[in-house]
């Protein structure tokens, strides 16, 4: 299975003492936000976990005990750089800033694990689509060649950001084409990989590939494994990601970005983090007496390790000695045809 570290709130940012202590004791409580009497237990183990992924808008806490985690388990991060100030996203770090930590993370997991993610993508006065343009090409022109990807996405027009940003401007089909042109020729210029998170819409004619932040292809390549062949529904509508299971919390994170899905608002968020206890194997509170603890399912989506180049070595220096120099080609076929049948059963144990 796939642990999700960031999809309900900044871990890294502002729970890695928590989220390290978690690894090190080997497993993780998750209660479900939707019957919050219910919880959900995983193992923290390279046998139970296929991949960790992380996502963050701040890499710097986590850095200098990172090893910890990427020593033991195969690993993935995206990493969200956008063209927002603090009048959006308060208690992220600048653009400069940002590239600076990831250029740090770069150097301890490597440009082929790293994805940079620039969305949501949003208009108001203040972030138009030139401003868009430039930023994103300003971050790409700094981060050709050491990320592997760039992921894009536009915002998605729910209640409760109507609510948080009512300086949001609506955006047209002409404006989503507008900027999928521009970020599509931009990320072309400097050779940069680009695709879109969580939808169908076709934008291939601008160098655009479709989605799927976290699949088979992309974790694998980058931690040099195998992912059985299996079908998934994805996370949401037009997500074709692999399925996987977040231990963090909604309503937790401090950072205060005005369009996020995750905190109903700033003021609910900062009072969780206050409630927070590192030594909880929950990231919000601890475990109540009603509460009901199931144990989580954790089927391993990983191909069998066996070493296919060795089985044939094995198998030649096994046959070689019986079918070598022979002049009897039907003895030869019986004997390393019974070689390997018996090889392979061992191989199997089929009987030892």
């Amino acid at each position: 299975m796939i642990i999700n570290t960031g999809a309900r709130t900044d871990t890294v940012q502002y729970y890695t003492p928590w989220l390290l202590k978690r690894f090190e004791e080997g497993y993780v409580l998750s209660r479900n936000p939707l019957f919050p009497d219910k919880v959900t237990r995983y193992e923290l183990t390279p046998e139970t976990v296929d991949c960790v992924e992380f996502c963050s808008k701040n890499y710097r806490p986590v850095l200098k005990d990172l090893h910890r985690i990427t020593d033991r388990f195969h690993t993935h991060f995206q990493y969200t750089i956008t063209a927002y100030g603090k009048d959006i996203e308060p208690g992220v770090p600048s653009v400069d800033e940002s590239i600076g930590t990831l250029f740090e993370l770069e150097k301890i997991v490597g440009a082929k694990r790293i994805f940079w993610r620039y969305d949501p993508v949003l208009l108001t006065d203040r972030y138009t689509i030139q401003v868009h343009l430039e930023t994103f090409d300003y971050i790409a022109s700094r981060l050709a060649g050491h990320v592997d990807r760039c992921v894009f996405s536009f915002v998605e027009m729910y209640r409760k950001l109507e609510k948080n940003m009512p300086e949001l401007i609506p955006m047209t089909d002409s404006d989503k084409e507008a900027l999928a042109k521009g970020l599509g020729e931009i990320a072309a210029k400097h050779g940069i990989y680009i695709q879109t998170c969580g939808s169908d819409i076709d934008y291939s004619r601008y160098g655009i590939h479709s989605s799927g932040c976290i699949t088979a292809e992309i974790l694998g390549s980058a931690n040099g494994i195998m992912f059985r062949r299996r079908k998934h529904n994805g996370m949401r509508k037009g997500c074709h990601c692999l399925e996987s299971r977040d231990i963090g919390a909604y309503d937790t994170c401090p950072n205060g970005c005005r369009y996020c899905y995750a905190n109903k608002d700033p003021q609910t968020a900062a009072e969780n983090y206050r409630r927070h206890d590192p030594d909880s194997p929950l990231l919000l509170g601890r475990l109540k007496e009603t509460d009901i603890i199931q144990q989580g399912v954790q089927t391993s989506w990983l191909e069998k390790k066996i070493a296919q180049g060795q089985q044939t070595l094995d198998f030649r220096k096994l046959t070689e000695n019986i079918c070598d120099g022979s002049k009897d080609h039907k003895k030869v076929f019986w004997n390393c045809l019974s070689s390997w049948i018996i090889f392979t059963m061992k191989k199997w144990k089929v009987f030892s």
